[in-house]
């Protein structure tokens, strides 16, 4: 190409970009064709923001900017377009381009769902894909796999990959494991809604996983925290969760940076370690709003296990912000809660997050749960059966910083613990949740009391076995319980159910009581 004098600094840095220039001309000529915002000059053509701003910075007084806009002089704009061929380069490969446009309707409905998502919460990674490219992940393992009878796994989904699956195919038998208990409700009420076979489970994955998914899927699809602690241990769940691993697959979404290839090394690494191979790689498959560190983009990774593949789980920091990062640092804070619980004289138990298994004890547990992205105070209450329960938390915990929040999570153990909320306690950045055991239970309390004694325990089997002693033949009771909570699955235990559902079995519960009264 031929450049005039002006232009020799960008003609130099393109050229020493070698092939992966195509990217930087791509974002000349989205600034040659008018106003483009920032975040757009890094997702459409997936180059990191560094390199963008670089690119921003050769312009000189070519470079036109309003707040986050910016374009080439229109003046300029043909110059630039001759001396880069910015007329001829080809649209990226894009086998799906095509199906994506001839499904409209389902693209509105993707974007009325992700409308109505809980906003995203940093602190677990949660950048959310375009609805373009989760309509993509459906069309996807529609095209490629044959989905007669196969059972698909997300593996948390802030994106609502779920859905788009479900409204691609609606006979598609689909489970969705997540930590987070605003984005459960929002896929549970819209599939019941459309009628969607599609089943939620909560987990924290680094604590445990449900068992009703153990075993279960014959396809996974995760977009994991882009560490190589996160990508490994949803990877490992990801395993975990194959009926038949010969046969099964696993598809992470992951995206780095082209200026950090270490990065991804390092991730590649990680998944050959664990007995991955990787059948596939589709680069800058799904593009994301935000994210801009890794060009908004991330590459579709299809991987399925060997018979090494390993299901091991270890350590707690997979995340790239906040308390639960790979670079926080652990330190005990418990040593005033721990005076506090001893005032009474009660024996005092020091225990690590984690709700995997039951714990039953005297005296009082104590957990710095300081970490919590907001659902564990509820599973530690219902995994821990102690006279008496303290949960450090930080002041800003949305179980505490409201009325409603307290009542909501005092409501759903009021049958098993009485709570007291100490905000700014031990200090100005921590509150203590205070759960003393109640020793009596009112009748309509009798079988809430029984199921939260029994967390690890099926639901259903403990209702059905609390009606038999009243008469009722199993036959009966389970038809009983069908007729008063059809949609909720008491096949799994009650420390997986998501918390809206637990609500509800409460609530069922408590009527029946009520009525039989």
């Amino acid at each position: 190409m031929t450049v005039e004098a002006p232009l020799d600094p960008l003609a130099a840095h393109l050229s020493a970009a070698g092939p992966a220039a195509r990217r930087l001309r791509r974002v000349l000529a989205l600034l040659a064709g008018g106003w483009q915002p920032l975040a757009e000059l890094i997702r459409r053509p997936a180059a990191p923001r560094r390199s963008v701003e670089e690119l921003l910075a050769l312009l000189g007084p070519d470079l036109e900017s309003q707040g986050d806009r910016h374009r080439i002089h229109p003046a300029r704009a043909a110059a630039y377009r001759t001396a880069f061929e910015l007329d001829e380069i080809p649209a990226p490969a894009d086998p799906l381009a095509e199906a994506v446009s001839q499904h409209t309707a389902t693209l509105s409905t993707i974007r009325t769902d992700i409308a109505g998502n809980p906003p995203p919460l940093p602190a677990l990674d949660h950048v959310p894909a375009t609805a373009e490219s989760v309509l993509r992940r459906a069309l996807w393992l529609e095209r490629t796999y044959d989905l007669a009878g196969a059972r698909v796994l997300c593996l948390g989904d802030h994106d609502l990959t779920s859905l788009a699956l479900a409204a691609v195919r609606p006979d598609l038998e689909i489970t969705v494991v997540d930590l987070d208990e605003r984005l459960l409700a929002h896929i549970d009420a819209t599939a019941r809604e459309r009628g969607h076979r599609i089943r939620c489970l909560h987990a924290d994955l680094r604590f445990g996983f449900p068992p009703p998914a153990i075993g279960w899927a014959d396809l996974v699809f995760t977009d994991p925290p882009y560490t190589p602690e996160g990508m490994g241990l949803f990877a490992t769940r990801a395993v975990e969760s194959l009926r038949d691993p010969a046969t099964g697959r696993i598809h992470l979404a992951y995206g780095f940076s082209e200026r950090s290839p270490a990065l991804g090394w390092k991730v590649q690494q990680e998944l050959l370690r664990l007995g991955l191979v990787l059948e596939a790689l589709l680069p800058d498959f799904d593009r994301y709003v935000g994210a801009q560190a890794v060009g908004s983009a991330s590459s579709l990774y299809v991987c399925r296990p060997t018979a090494k593949a390993k299901k091991t789980v270890a350590g707690t920091g997979i995340y790239t912000h906040g308390p639960q990062s790979i670079e926080s640092t652990a330190t005990d804070r418990t040593g005033p809660v721990r005076e506090l619980a001893a005032r009474d004289g009660l024996e005092v138990v020091l225990r690590q997050p984690g709700w995997a298994a039951p714990v039953t004890a005297r005296g009082a547990v104590v957990l710095d749960t300081t970490a919590d992205p907001g659902p564990w105070a509820l599973r530690h209450l219902l995994a821990i059966s102690a006279d008496r329960v303290l949960l450090l938390v930080d002041n800003n915990h949305p179980d505490i910083t409201s009325e409603r929040g307290q009542r909501g999570l005092a409501d759903l153990v009021a049958s098993k613990y009485k709570l007291r909320f100490l905000r700014s306690n031990p200090d100005p950045k921590s509150a203590v949740i205070v759960a003393d055991r109640i020793s009596e239970t009112t009748e309509p309390q009798r079988i809430q009391r029984a199921l939260l004694d029994r967390a690890h325990g099926k639901p259903g089997n403990i209702w059905r076995e609390a009606l038999t002693r009243t008469g009722l033949t199993k036959n009966e009771a389970r038809a009983r319980i069908t007729g008063l909570v059809p949609h909720l699955d008491l096949s799994a235990r009650l420390i997986d159910l998501p918390r809206h559902q637990l609500a509800e079995l409460l609530t069922a519960l408590g009527a029946e009581v009520l009525t039989d009264r």
